[in-house]
């Protein structure tokens, strides 16, 4: 409509490349592609084995983006330099990289900075809560993002910024329906819980015991599970010298299984 169409073609372009550094990391990774979206600011990588992937895979594939911007950018930077480009349209391109690569490094879902703050959220704290506060920080900081869309006109009354409103209106609804759907992202999670049993009875990786009461909910108890460890569930009850012992698998089975998962987690010993 404003006439912009070499500038709207070559900044889908520039997604487009850096949605191909996630896809051919990924690929690299024997990742699952599902679909690529495309979106003004960036773009969205869905894969198949999402919930049961490593943290530190989930990061690479997650700063493989920006890269792309950076080389992108320098490669215009140079152009324009060299003469090979009207420095105008050098200008243009080599920014429009910097604020690609930048706005994607924002912690927040579904940003690649949100795939880095998720990765980084696993090392510290289990998986549930690393869901919910992924999904809080990012509706938080989008919108701040609203807010700050709106205080030229607060302030100056010169308008409002309307680009980053719309992108802040975006990630909020975006982020409050992750929130919502943060225990079926869950349920997901568990899903894929046999990979890292696999792992631990391959490789023989180090379990790490998770210390329950029988009164616990067995829902409870798959909610302290963290990314990349394999658990042990042992049953201490107070007053007795007895304890008991369970592999994560039958936690994991007793949420999928049908039946409730708010039920005492005592009945998996019994």
């Amino acid at each position: 409509m404003t006439g912009y169409f070499a500038e709207l073609i070559t900044l889908f372009l520039l997604v487009l490349v850096h949605e191909l550094g996630h896809v051919f990391v990924a690929l690299g990774f024997k990742w699952t592609i599902r679909e690529v979206k495309l979106l003004p600011f960036g773009g969205v990588v869905e894969v198949e084995e999402a919930g049961g992937l490593p943290a530190k895979e989930e990061a690479l594939v997650a700063i493989a983006g920006p890269l792309q911007n950076v080389w992108m950018g320098l490669a215009a930077w140079s152009c324009g330099q060299l003469g090979l480009w009207d420095p105008e349209w050098a200008e243009y391109v080599w920014k429009a990289n910097v604020m690609l690569g930048l706005f994607n490094l924002l912690p927040i879902h579904p940003l690649d900075g949100g795939k880095l703050l998720q990765a980084a959220l696993s090392y510290s704290v289990n998986y549930y809560q690393m869901l919910l506060w992924s999904a809080r920080i990012s509706l938080l900081l989008s919108s701040m993002m609203i807010a700050t869309s709106l205080i030229p006109l607060l302030i100056g009354g010169s308008g409002i910024q309307l680009n980053l409103l719309i992108v802040g209106v975006f990630l909020v609804m975006t982020n409050w329906t992750y929130y919502r759907n943060v225990p079926f992202l869950f349920y997901r999670f568990l899903m894929y819980r046999e990979r890292i049993s696999l792992l631990a009875l391959t490789k023989g990786h180090i379990a790490s015991p998770l210390i329950v009461n029988g009164r616990q909910s067995i829902i409870s108890v798959a909610r302290l599970f963290q990314r990349e460890r394999y658990h042990l569930i042992y049953l201490l009850e107070a007053g007795s010298k007895e304890v008991k012992m369970l592999p994560e698998q039958k936690i994991v089975e007793g949420c999928l299984s049908g039946n409730n998962p708010n039920r005492a987690v005592w009945e998996l010993f019994s």
